[in-house]
């Protein structure tokens, strides 16, 4: 079996336990912290999470310039590479260290409106501890950088797995003996620690990885930074277009609305996580494919057969969503958490299409095209986050999310502009391949399987993961007898 298949396995097992796990560990979580004190976590999760964008793009950077390396053959240039990579990196998380520093000591004057001294207090604990958290870690996804463009993508997902378990565990044991969100945060600084040191070890002892400080090459420098930096200010775009919905709520209302729209925010995220795994492990084929100078017809090729596996992923988890969504929110967290829904399903939408092109764009980047996408977006999203702002105050979690999903539309919009322009891709081939068929079956499918439902009342866990399981089923047999071309059944079911 190759790295990939092994890869794409762990990769959803990963995602799976995370999502079976955080099931019972997110509502323990908000149970021994409360509303409030679980909104505080996420608020300052959400704060940390910007600068570990500090990275300036450099993971994608160290996976085109060293897989291009190793096309070549050219060891000398790698090592050269990489030690000028770690340079920067230690010049990075200095100055990431000092601009943390200033927004701690002055954290108190932009949230003395709605939080208490004490919310404050504990704010700028974590704030701390995560700070030196990332101040350290940030380095430790060039190792999974490194990782990647070698083609190893076992290891990692192992050590991921292995980190997820023994974190899980670890939190439960320090609540249940009284801890609260510093704990958590003390946790995860502990276990990333770790990680970096064992990543790091196994770069050198089974990679063979070397790294040269002796040669200097400002040109090197220049070549990096001249792709890195529009990854940089894209990887900032794509946070703070959902982020920034955490921070306006956190500055109008109180903690417990920052919960709610965090919630959303992260089932969301896992719809992308589900339907992402693919395009994480083709990046490096993506890489070669642009380099051995393939044409526009076998690029479009390759989009739709990676988006069409995408395609029935982001189709059955969205459906899924849309018919038990709400039942599962209120059977996981409660009732006050109903809104999440609304926020997780826009999301899903929106991302939707973006997913499916994702190889699309990893050519954009390996082409050195990304600054156009990320200027386009940079106006759509100044302007959605604008109105997001606005809206914030007065119509609370709707005002800000419905604004950011507009901006998202535009942004897929613009990047089918820069497929077509860049290498000539086929709009109407890729779209009726990969999205209209699978859009026609699966809203049939939506509306046969709602008139189902009616026929069950759902009135705990057991009763839900029954339909579950039947809508699992009826979708999955359905859309692949129906749907799947020879390619992909062989795919889907050989060893």
């Amino acid at each position: 079996m190759s790295q990939i298949k092994q890869g794409a396995i762990l990769s959803y097992v990963s995602i799976f336990l995370t999502n079976v796990v955080g099931l019972f560990l997110t509502p323990f979580i908000i149970k021994s912290l409360g509303n409030s004190e679980y909104g505080l976590y996420t608020l300052i999760g959400s704060l940390v999470a910007y600068l570990t964008l500090m990275d300036l793009g450099m993971n994608n950077t160290i996976v085109r310039f060293v897989a291009k390396y190793r096309a070549e053959n050219d060891h000398h240039s790698e090592r050269n590479f990489l030690g000028t990579v770690m340079l920067i990196y230690l010049v990075i998380s200095v100055i990431l260290i000092l601009l943390g520093l200033l927004f701690y000591f002055n954290l108190d004057l932009y949230f003395r409106n709605t939080l208490s001294a004490t919310q404050i207090r504990d704010a700028k604990t974590m704030f701390l501890i995560l700070l030196f958290d990332i101040g350290i870690a940030l380095p430790s996804g060039s190792f999974l950088a490194i990782c990647t463009a070698y083609g190893h993508f076992v290891f990692p997902k192992l050590i991921s797995i292995i980190r997820y378990v023994l974190r899980t565990i670890t939190i439960i044991t320090v609540l249940t003996l009284g801890g609260k969100s510093v704990s958590i945060v003390v946790t995860d600084t502990v276990f990333n620690i770790l990680v970096v040191g064992i990543t790091f070890y196994y770069c050198i002892t089974a990679l063979n990885v070397r790294f040269s400080f002796k040669e200097r090459s400002t040109k090197i420098v220049k070549e990096i930074f001249s792709y890195s930096i529009w990854i940089f200010i894209l990887a900032i775009i794509l946070s703070f277009q959902w982020n920034a919905g955490q921070i306006i709520l956190g500055f109008y209302f109180k903690t417990e609305i920052v919960a709610v729209f965090s919630l959303g925010l992260m089932l969301g995220g896992y719809f992308g996580a589900f339907s992402g795994v693919i395009n994480t492990l083709l990046l490096p084929k993506a890489a070669k494919m642009v380099s051995g100078q393939m044409n526009a017809v076998q690029l479009t090729d390759e989009m739709i057969r990676v988006g069409r596996m995408n395609s029935f992923i982001s189709f059955f988890i969205l459906i899924g969503f849309i018919v038990l969504g709400k039942e599962f929110i209120i059977l996981w967290v409660g009732y006050s958490y109903t809104d999440s829904w609304l926020v997780a399903l826009l999301i899903m939408m929106v991302s939707f299409i973006p997913l499916t092109q994702s190889f699309g764009l990893s050519i954009l980047e390996i082409k050195n095209k990304v600054k156009y996408r990320s200027l386009g977006m940079l106006i759509s999203m100044t302007l959605a986050i604008s109105l997001s702002f606005y809206f914030g105050k007065d119509y609370g979690i709707k005002g800000v999310i419905i604004p950011i999903v507009v901006g998202g539309c535009i942004n897929t919009v613009i990047s089918n502009f820069l497929f077509v322009k860049v290498f000539d891709f086929k709009l109407a081939k890729f779209y009726k391949e990969t999205f209209l068929y699978q859009l026609i079956f699966s809203t049939v499918f939506l509306i046969i399987f709602i008139s189902i439902k009616n026929y069950f009342t759902i009135t705990g866990w057991f009763s839900f993961i029954v339909i579950g399981i039947l809508y699992a089923l009826l979708f999955a047999i359905f859309y692949i007898l129906s749907l799947f071309n020879k390619e992909e059944k062989g795919f889907l079911f050989r060893r």
